[in-house]
């Protein structure tokens, strides 16, 4: 990025050679995204984040069925970047169904056929959830839209699951993917959606100069681009390695952490990379708050929520204690059993400060 921004500073869409050199840079860092997807680089479109992706998946397939219905089926689990959206669209007429987690914090296909309706016209749902790490069955939905005949399109937030867990979407039959750089180690401000070629008159969220082939308007954030590309290449080294060493890392956090007093798992979430669990009694807040002041990141959902009741555990129906003492811990490619041992005795430094009999 540091290159780019020195060196290759171009306006992508100029006629002069610093621009050409901008705009292959960006074709280039487009098909390498496009690649690790599974997908044609001209069905990608880079946006500013995962949050515009999602809105402008949601706003465009709005708008895309306005003569077939205004039903939306979601889930209550969704990120904050779909769920609001869609509470806008509400407001505009839109009737919209959130299918229920389980305990576990799954929601099932079987869900989904039973709301689908003639008047359905968008399917978001997301491919893991962000503070379960429980896997969603995007692309079993996408068989029973399949099998239905039905005109509703499938959005498929992805953020979590690019580069974690399987992720097709020309294989699977999803028509809209969104997606962000800074979950795989790339840089924040640079997401992309994923545009299925059947959806030729796709509407674009911010009209103006005509970038990103008229759909996606606004100067292209180039070093956030090529960001995203190395990100990409870099984690796609020995991928299948770093992903059974996340696993196998998560696996020994859990064992080493429920041997503290009280402490439970949260949800069954299969993904490698998110282990939710709750110390029952001890707010959340101030667990991380504390490690924090101790140089250990932890979070007590998502960054987005600031501090706010999380609305996964409580569509999980978790009891008020557990819901209120659930941490998140998430694991990369660079964490070792030497920072879970570190975190093991700071949650027991934590615990013994107000029970000291434990």
């Amino acid at each position: 990025m540091y290159r780019v921004l020195t060196e290759q500073f171009g306006n992508p869409s100029a006629q002069y050679p610093l621009g050409h050199q901008a705009r292959t840079l960006v074709e280039d860092s487009r098909a390498v995204v496009a690649d690790a997807l599974g997908c044609k680089a001209e069905n990608l479109f880079f946006t500013s984040c995962g949050t515009e992706s999602n809105n402008w998946a949601i706003r465009s397939a709005a708008w895309h069925g306005r003569h077939t219905g205004k039903h939306i089926i979601t889930t209550a689990v969704e990120h904050s970047a779909v769920l609001e959206p869609l509470r806008a669209l509400a407001q505009e007429g839109y009737e919209i169904t959130r299918l229920r987690p389980d305990r576990s914090g799954n929601v099932t296909v079987e869900q989904v056929a039973d709301a689908l309706r003639e008047d359905t016209i968008l399917i978001s749902m997301m491919l893991v959830n962000n503070e379960t790490g429980c896997v969603f069955p995007v692309a079993e939905a996408a068989r029973l839209l399949k099998a239905r005949k039905s005109h509703a399109l499938l959005h498929c937030d992805a953020v979590q699951g690019l580069l974690k867990v399987p992720c097709d979407p020309v294989r699977w039959g999803v028509d809209l993917m969104s997606l962000s750089a800074h979950k795989i180690g790339g840089p924040k401000g640079i997401g992309a959606l994923y545009v299925a070629d059947s959806l030729r008159n796709f509407r674009p969220l911010l009209p103006g100069g005509g970038q990103e082939r008229g759909l996606r308007s606004g100067t292209e954030a180039t070093a956030q681009i090529a960001g995203f590309a190395k990100a990409v290449e870099l984690r796609r080294e020995n991928l299948a390695e770093k992903l059974a060493r996340m696993a196998a890392l998560k696996s020994y956090c859990r064992d080493r952490l429920l041997t503290i007093p009280g402490m439970e798992t949260v949800g069954d979430g299969t993904a490698p990379h998110i282990l939710s669990l709750s110390l029952a009694g001890y707010p959340s807040a101030n667990i991380v708050t504390e490690l924090g002041e101790q140089g250990i990141c932890i979070s007590a959902g998502s960054a987005c929520h600031k501090g706010k009741p999380s609305h996964v555990f409580a569509a999980m129906g978790l009891p008020k204690k557990v819901a209120a003492g659930t941490i998140r811990v998430s694991f990369g490619p660079d964490t070792t059993e030497a920072d879970i041992d570190a975190l093991y005795a700071a949650l027991k430094e934590h615990q013994s400060k107000r029970f000291p009999m434990l």
